[in-house]
Protein backbone atom coordinates (compact mmCIF):
# COMPACT_ATOMS: atom_id res chain seq x y z
CA UNK A 1 0.00 0.00 0.00
CA UNK A 2 1.36 3.12 -0.71
CA UNK A 3 0.52 6.97 0.62
CA UNK A 4 -1.95 7.45 -2.34
CA UNK A 5 -3.84 4.31 -1.35
CA UNK A 6 -3.64 4.98 2.41
CA UNK A 7 -5.05 8.99 1.57
CA UNK A 8 -7.86 7.63 -0.38
CA UNK A 9 -9.05 4.98 2.40
CA UNK A 10 -8.29 7.94 5.04
CA UNK A 11 -10.63 10.55 3.18
CA UNK A 12 -13.60 7.80 2.51
CA UNK A 13 -13.72 6.39 5.88
CA UNK A 14 -13.76 10.57 7.23
CA UNK A 15 -16.46 10.65 4.79
CA UNK A 16 -18.13 8.11 6.43
CA UNK A 17 -18.15 9.53 9.45
CA UNK A 18 -18.91 12.71 8.88
CA UNK A 19 -22.12 11.60 7.11
CA UNK A 20 -23.13 9.91 9.95
CA UNK A 21 -22.96 12.12 12.18
CA UNK A 22 -24.73 14.86 10.34
CA UNK A 23 -27.67 12.04 9.56
CA UNK A 24 -27.78 11.27 12.71
CA UNK A 25 -28.10 14.74 14.66
CA UNK A 26 -30.47 15.81 11.29
CA UNK A 27 -32.97 12.80 12.69
CA UNK A 28 -32.77 13.97 16.23
CA UNK A 29 -33.46 17.28 15.00
CA UNK A 30 -36.36 16.44 12.72
CA UNK A 31 -37.66 13.77 14.75
CA UNK A 32 -37.17 14.09 18.70
CA UNK A 33 -39.53 17.77 17.80
CA UNK A 34 -42.40 15.42 17.23
CA UNK A 35 -42.38 13.66 20.87
CA UNK A 36 -44.58 15.13 23.35
CA UNK A 37 -42.17 15.73 26.17
CA UNK A 38 -44.46 17.99 28.57
CA UNK A 39 -45.09 14.91 30.83
CA UNK A 40 -44.14 11.00 31.84
CA UNK A 41 -44.64 8.84 28.97
CA UNK A 42 -47.72 6.78 29.07
CA UNK A 43 -46.59 3.18 28.47
CA UNK A 44 -47.76 1.21 25.39
CA UNK A 45 -50.30 -0.88 25.69
CA UNK A 46 -53.02 -3.28 24.01
CA UNK A 47 -56.85 -1.86 23.89
CA UNK A 48 -59.85 -4.06 24.07
CA UNK A 49 -59.79 -4.47 20.31
CA UNK A 50 -56.20 -5.38 19.85
CA UNK A 51 -55.24 -2.07 18.59
CA UNK A 52 -51.69 -0.61 20.76
CA UNK A 53 -52.25 2.68 22.62
CA UNK A 54 -49.49 5.41 23.56
CA UNK A 55 -47.51 3.90 20.82
CA UNK A 56 -46.45 6.39 18.16
CA UNK A 57 -44.33 4.46 15.93
CA UNK A 58 -44.96 2.08 13.55
CA UNK A 59 -43.09 -0.41 15.11
CA UNK A 60 -44.69 -2.14 18.25
CA UNK A 61 -42.96 -3.58 21.38
CA UNK A 62 -43.52 -7.33 22.18
CA UNK A 63 -45.26 -8.44 25.02
CA UNK A 64 -46.83 -5.17 26.03
CA UNK A 65 -49.52 -5.55 28.58
CA UNK A 66 -53.19 -4.81 28.61
CA UNK A 67 -54.89 -1.15 28.78
CA UNK A 68 -56.49 -0.57 32.16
Amino acid sequence: MNLRDFAKGSSVFLGVIVAGYVSTSYVDQRFASQLDTSGPAPSACVGEDGSWKNWPWPNVPALSPKCR
